[in-house]
């Protein structure tokens, strides 16, 4: 049997309750379908930064290696500057374990209401593939002259051939793998972004010659966010920059039916990989029991899938289906859904 080592880092606000959640689905999969995991659990967030001054030491991020895969809740905390945790948890997290994509299934499912008219779950089903640990987001620039009137602010986006080409080359062995209409989207800027863009288009080509049974497309990424919501069916799997991935998939979580069944995966193929739901850690929710886990849920489903564990991973999905399709869940809203935070837990832990 199967054994996988888990780290989880409930984190602040609602993570906690979620995560909980996550992890009695975990288990009642695992039973089923024949593999086993242990948990650790890592105290990193808010709360901790406040009592110890700490986000994630060297040391921390050598012993996260030692995992199979991290859960993560959330991160944010009302009493902590915007950007500590962010930026010493989240970022490091991702450039320390190299995780180069970040992975978001944007999937409608059923009774869940999306304000995009007359589109079904079958109009609203494709991923996003984004670059998670270069462009805008290496933090590379600086200030001349802060504080002044001359102030000037420099944020460069570093792309290279090494990080481009292995983003691209996972999208579309994804897309391979995903097998539905085997169609990759490259989402950019080519006509503004002249330098950037150039080299992921011409990478885009060059290696598309490589996997002839995909079919390949281009979008300028504002043109991306309209189809999104006039035609979200055309998409198949889009691949792109880090900045633009980022914008794009927020607008995903929102024409799925919002953040409470919006889960992700900060991927490294061949290390460790991060999965999470991506709302954010809701502190007004806090141990009131009324939080959506089924993000949560969805986030463990995408860990088993990278896991190997595709029958499981499967399973679960069928499961988070059949929990919704039973109308027992009112609503994706917090406090609206009919049900507690763990009463959503238990009814898909019960049909897995």
């Amino acid at each position: 049997m199967k054994k996988y080592q888990i780290a989880v880092i409930p984190g602040d606000g609602t993570g906690p309750e979620v995560v909980r959640e996550g992890l009695k689905v975990l288990q009642v999969t695992s039973k089923k379908y024949n593999f086993s995991h242990e948990t650790t659990f890592f105290p990193f967030g808010g709360d901790h930064y406040k009592k110890t001054g700490e986000t994630l030491s060297a040391s921390h991020v050598e012993e996260l290696k030692k995992y199979d895969a991290i859960f993560l809740g959330a991160i944010g905390h009302p009493d902590v500057k915007p950007g500590i945790l962010e930026q010493g948890i989240l970022l490091k997290l991702r450039f320390s374990l190299d995780q180069y994509i970040n992975l978001r299934p944007v999937k409608l499912y059923p009774n869940v209401d999306t304000p995009l008219k007359d589109k079904k779950p079958e109009d609203i089903d494709f991923v996003v593939v984004r670059e998670n640990t270069e462009g805008l987001y290496a933090g590379v620039g600086g200030f001349l002259r802060k504080g002044t009137a001359d102030e000037v602010a420099v944020q460069e986006s570093i792309n290279t051939r090494k990080g481009v080409e292995r983003c691209l080359r996972y999208a579309f062995e994804y897309t391979q793998k995903r097998n539905k209409r085997k169609k990759l989207t490259l989402c950019g800027k080519t006509n503004v972004l002249t330098y950037a863009f150039d080299l992921w288009e011409r990478t885009f080509y060059e290696i598309a010659a490589d996997y002839p049974d995909v079919k390949t497309d281009y979008a300028h990424v504002d043109a991306t966010t309209m189809w999104m919501v006039k035609n979200p069916e055309w998409f198949d799997v889009i691949v792109t920059d880090n900045l633009f991935g980022d914008i794009i998939t927020d607008l995903g979580a929102m024409i799925q039916g919002g953040m409470g069944v919006a889960a992700g995966g900060n991927v490294n193929p061949s290390g460790v990989s991060m999965f999470e739901p991506i709302g954010g850690s809701a502190p007004k929710y806090t141990n009131l029991n009324i939080i959506n886990p089924l993000a949560a849920i969805c986030a463990v489903q995408m860990m088993l899938d990278v896991l190997g564990e595709v029958n499981a991973a499967h399973g679960l999905e069928k499961a988070v289906i059949s929990s919704l399709q039973s109308g027992k869940i009112k609503s994706m809203s917090a406090g609206k859904m009919g049900l507690s935070t763990q009463e959503v837990g238990d009814l898909v832990a019960s049909l897995v």
